[in-house]
């Protein structure tokens, strides 16, 4: 039961019974992997995709020079990975966990079979790549239009949307934060001290809130700077 709850909460198997979930927690095997194990490198086979069950993850690319570009980080019940669905290809990017994770696989051609069986499962998958795509859309802009403290603005008002809170977890490094943001962490320091003294933030370790989210919005849009 405890692993049919947990599959509960993710939006790809929203609608399905209990019996359905248990079939599924059965089928499909889980893994676990621990802080900073490799999931998966950019250029291995795409077999299948993953759905992250419980920890996080991070998605990042490897510049010539070594240099980490982190694309996305992984939240419990998001499927990544997905290009293995539709064509016979190569995973583009690396996976990390982040923090002690669990995921379960779908091979390319298990998960054909379950779509056959319910055709529900493509329209939920369907609506979460369309969100992913949106979200990599706004990433790319960030990264080259946009100056760093408003990467940062539009990131924290990210989140806070996400989680309906004023007050946000990070739950990433600081390190991880920036090569996110595609910066440095003393060039985070700077602006995250800023944006306090400004008043549009309040800090507390990894926990932000957002305290004049209209300034933030401001910022985020670049219509104030720091």
């Amino acid at each position: 039961m405890q692993r049919t709850d947990t599959m509960k909460a993710v939006p790809l198997f929203e609608g399905l019974s209990d019996r359905q979930l248990e079939s599924l927690s059965r089928t499909f095997p889980r893994r676990s992997y621990g802080a900073g194990e490799t999931i998966f490198r950019d250029g291995d086979p795409a077999e299948g995709f993953y759905i992250l069950l419980s920890g996080r993850l991070k998605i990042y690319k490897l510049s010539m020079e070594g240099k980490e570009q982190i694309l996305h980080i992984i939240e419990a019940g998001e499927p990544f990975a997905e290009v293995a669905l539709f064509s016979e290809t190569t995973f583009p990017a690396y996976a990390e966990a982040i923090r002690e994770s669990e995921v379960m696989f779908f091979s390319r051609k298990a998960f054909q079979q379950l779509v056959r069986d319910d055709p529900s499962i493509i329209m939920n998958m369907l609506a979460i790549l369309s969100q992913r795509l949106k979200y990599f859309t706004r990433l790319v802009e960030d990264l080259s239009l946009k100056e760093v403290p408003q990467r940062l603005a539009a990131y924290l008002l990210f989140l806070a949307e996400r989680e309906g809170s004023p007050q946000v977890s990070l739950g990433i490094s600081k390190g991880q934060l920036a090569s996110l943001l595609g910066t440095i962490p003393e060039t985070l320091s700077r602006i995250t001290a800023k944006m306090a003294g400004q008043g549009l933030i309040a800090m507390q370790g990894r926990r932000i809130t957002i305290v004049d989210r209209n300034g933030l919005q401001a910022l985020a849009e670049g219509v104030k700077g720091l």
